[in-house]
């Protein structure tokens, strides 16, 4: 049914572009009543469709990790939902798995607006939303009502950040906060200390610091669910050493590479049309294909360093099934996007499961497993 629209998606999306964010707030909307009503008749309807769609199965794409399913390795990335608003429906547009947040303890407006940017000559997004939710207890409260409605369809993992009114020597209490709230309505959590939005978050990705959080999460955790950190693509490859031995410490699941970059090197945008600033002075993080190459490279590092030994999810600048393929062949078992959905709108997700089983075909392998790290197997 919704293939018809493909051809007028970019009128859409011009549309919505000098309000990008109020664009999101209105699908996310959308997407939340359709989960209340699924049970309806033209929610049943809307939702069969939904999966004819944008759904793409193949059993050489599907993995079983952490005691967990995944029919496909293409999920969505935190900053879409942060709320969970359309947790129920994202396995209907085709995700893999999807990922709710950021998530705080307190809820939180985020920062001033605007505040969230396009910048389609370099196929990116620019943001400083701030980590704006209604915090771990109402987060909790919506993902609880809706698996009543319907069980999860696809893992639900929750992105979790540190309140902004909390001090940097109380954060290991906030993420606890938050987890003992979301404990038992997901399927994975995140250490979030990598966004550039939240003051001194970033410094959170330091050993001692690091350290203090993952022992009081996994003093709570028990090892009852996966708990990986997200970092950043502008850490240097000792700090990022450093991660890596504080997971395998910990007993990580995974690490997320990466999160959004504050560099603005090579971007063709030179002036923020909304502000009118250059896009050198104005502050938040980079998304989308500008740090393809570079979360890469972050993804081959830790592969390496790791000898595979530590699962990574991929995410930075994946458009099309190329751009997957790539991060799983250097590293990583599963990929998450955002950016690269909203550009290239929902169809990008069937398009890019199906190129990856044509991947499978070319190089003869007989399932998606066989592909990670691939550049390291000659």
């Amino acid at each position: 049914m919704f293939n018809f629209a493909q051809p007028f998606y970019p009128l859409v999306l011009a549309a919505a572009k000098n309000n990008p964010e109020n664009a999101h707030h209105q699908l996310l909307k959308t997407l939340h009543r359709l989960d209340k009503d699924r049970h309806r008749v033209w929610g049943k309807w809307i939702v069969g469709n939904l999966d004819h769609s944008f759904t793409f199965e193949d059993s050489r794409l599907q993995q079983s990790l952490w005691g967990l399913t995944f029919k496909t390795p293409v999920g969505l990335a935190a900053g879409c939902d942060k709320d969970g608003l359309a947790a129920g429906i994202w396995g209907h547009l085709g995700f893999g798995l999807a990922e709710i947040g950021a998530v705080t303890l307190h809820p939180q407006p985020g920062n001033p607006k605007p505040r969230l940017f396009r910048l389609p000559q370099d196929q990116a997004a620019l943001n400083r939303l701030g980590a704006n939710n209604q915090g771990a207890q109402q987060v909790a409260q919506t993902l609880e009502d809706t698996w009543q409605r319907q069980p999860r369809q696809v893992p639900i993992g929750i992105n979790l950040c540190k309140s902004k009114i909390t001090p940097l020597d109380k954060a290991a209490m906030d993420y606890v906060g938050s987890f003992r709230y979301l404990q038992n309505v997901a399927d994975y959590f995140v250490v979030n200390v990598s966004s550039p939005n939240t003051p001194g978050l970033r410094s959170l990705q330091e050993g001692e610091q690091l350290n203090v959080i993952l022992h009081e999460l996994q003093s709570i955790n028990q090892g009852k669910k996966p708990l990986l950190v997200k970092i950043s693509p502008d850490l240097n490859w000792e700090a990022i050493k450093l991660i890596i031995k504080l997971a395998k410490t910990y007993e990580l699941a995974g690490i997320i590479a990466t999160n959004t970059t504050i560099k603005r090197e090579g971007l063709k945008t030179k002036v923020l049309q909304q502000t009118g600033h250059p896009i050198q002075e104005e502050a938040g993080g980079i998304s989308g294909q500008p740090i393809r190459k570079r979360s890469t490279e972050v993804i081959r590092f830790i592969y390496e360093q790791t000898q595979g030994t530590l699962l990574i999810i991929g995410i930075g600048g994946i458009f099309t099934a190329e751009d997957a393929w790539e991060k799983i062949t250097a590293g990583a078992s599963l990929l998450q996007l955002y950016t690269g959905w909203i550009y290239q709108g929902p169809w990008c997700i069937p398009n890019i499961n199906q190129g990856l089983v044509k991947k499978l075909d070319k190089y003869k392998l007989s399932h998606i497993s066989e592909a990670v790290g691939m550049d390291f197997k000659g």
